[in-house]
Order: structure tokens, then sequence, then C-alpha cells
């Protein structure tokens, strides 16, 4: 990972305020360093060991080419989810999460090509020969759909991950990726259930600046995955035009080697046939 997790740092953005010790889930005593003034302190050593355990997956993800699905619903993540996604080319799910968004993707999808098909109308004059009000009920439908599921316009097939801010808020979204075997990356505050993730961030996820932090580091380790992936994918490019480089040389080599190979069999031909016209020659004497 390029960006070594500082505790201090994290203590800083408020990462360690748990909720208050009534409301808190007793699976996530492992991740709780101590009580203090009725609320949780989460152990921010362990903190910082999960976030590079799931940056370290999250980049292997984005290097193979796939995509991680944010997804954060609550008004204190929404604008941090949708700036730091987008600025790793990721798909995002700020507003309300459509029921059936990954068991029923093939529905989403169709709902995501009717934005292309009203873009589509405008670009080649067919939404201009609508009524008014046809095309009023057009342009809201075209808003709608874009405020729901414009930010995954390009999920072309299911995400290969889930990372999720607030599991509680978030439950239909993690109960879809668990029917469907897709791992869940999530910040996990200790009133909620850690056994419901697969990777989990034991991290305050009511605070802004604590989600921004969380958020930073976890695509920061994603851009890296991306800038890998370009990286081998300009080296494979290199050694496929070297690679054809020498095919052709040695193609060249070949057929020269083939031409000297062939002048002294074309000189004994003519020598022979040279021979053979001056013993004609000699005979008809």
């Amino acid at each position: 990972m390029a960006n070594k997790i500082d505790v201090k740092e994290l203590l800083e953005a408020g990462v360690h305020f748990g909720h208050m010790t009534r409301k808190w889930n007793p699976n996530m005593a492992p991740y709780i360093y101590m009580e203090r003034n009725g609320i949780h302190i989460i152990n921010l050593y362990k903190t910082a060991a999960k976030i590079e355990e799931a940056s370290i997956a999250m980049q292997k993800i984005a290097a193979s080419g796939r995509k991680i699905l944010f997804v954060a619903t609550k008004k204190q993540a929404k604008d941090i989810v949708a700036e730091k996604a987008a600025s790793c080319n990721m798909p995002y799910i700020t507003e309300r999460w459509p029921g059936g968004m990954l068991t029923n993707f093939v529905t989403i999808r169709k709902a995501v090509k009717k934005m292309a098909t009203i873009d589509k109308m405008k670009k080649d004059g067919t939404f201009m020969t609508l009524s008014k009000k046809e095309r009023l009920q057009v342009d809201r439908l075209r808003a709608k759909l874009e405020k729901n599921l414009g930010s995954i316009s390009d999920m072309s097939r299911l995400p290969a991950a889930l990372f999720v801010v607030d599991i509680m808020a978030e439950h239909i979204a993690i109960k879809e990726a668990q029917k469907l075997n897709i791992p869940v990356f999530a910040m996990v505050d200790t009133n909620s259930d850690p056994r419901d993730v697969d990777y989990v961030i034991p991290a305050n996820d009511d605070a802004s600046k604590s989600i921004d932090k969380i958020l930073t580091l976890v695509t920061d380790a994603v851009k890296d995955g991306l800038a890998n992936r370009t990286s081998d994918k300009e080296g494979d490019d290199a050694q496929e035009v070297v690679a054809s480089k020498e095919e052709t040389v040695t193609a060249v080599e070949n057929h020269a080697t083939e031409e000297f190979a062939e002048a002294p069999v074309a000189e004994a031909v003519e020598t022979s046939e040279v021979e053979a016209s001056s013993e004609e020659t000699k005979t008809e004497e």
C-alpha cells in the first residue's frame, strides 16, 4: 500500500468514537478498547490493521478490472461517498437503495438502458415530435432515473464487491450481496453486527470526518490498483510490440537464409544446363 495508516490521524478524525454502551452489539467486543463517559471507544490499532487488510483486497479487485459498488444513503455520508467513488471511477448508490439492485440486476439494467434511449431520442429529434405533456413526462422520468441510477450507468455487470457505510442502514444491500456471495467491505460501528461483513473496518460511521478519512484511505488503494492495471496493460502492449518485431526480424532472416541457400543451387542448375548444351554442341560437331 502506498499510504501508511497513521493511528494519530484516525484519532484526530474521531474514528474511535463508538455508540453509547447500552446500544452496543456484543459481537463488536474484540474491536472495543474501553468505555468512557458511557461511550465505547474503538481500538484504533485494530482499525488500522483492518483498513490495511481491506485496502489490499480492494486494490487487487481494482487491478483485475472489476467494479466495487459504494453504498451510503445516510445524510452525512452521501456527498463524501459520491465524491470519493467518482474520483476512482467506481459506481455508487447514495439515494434510496433500489430493491433488487443486485438480485434483480437485469431489471435495473433495463431502467439504465431506458435513460440511454431517452438521450438518443433527444439527439435524433424524436423527442421534439412528442406532445408537450409527453415531453414533460419523459423529462421527469429521465431526471428520476438519473437521480437513482445515474451513478451506475457504466456498471454493465454485477459488482465484484460492495463497500458500505453503516451496515444497519444498508441491511437490504448486504442481504442481497450475501445471496449472491458478493464480498462486503464495511465501516462497522459498535452498535452493529460484524458477522454480516467479510471485511470489517471498526470505525465511527456517523461523523463525516471519520467517514471521509476511511473513504480516502480505501479509495487511494483502489486508485493504486487501477494504476497497476494501466501499467501492466502498457507493459503487455510493449511486450506484444517487441514480440511482433522479433517475429518480423526472424521472418526476414529466415527468408534471407532461404535465398542464400537457394543461390548455389540455382548456380549449379545454370552451370549444369550450360555444360549440357556445350556437350550437345560438341556431339553435333
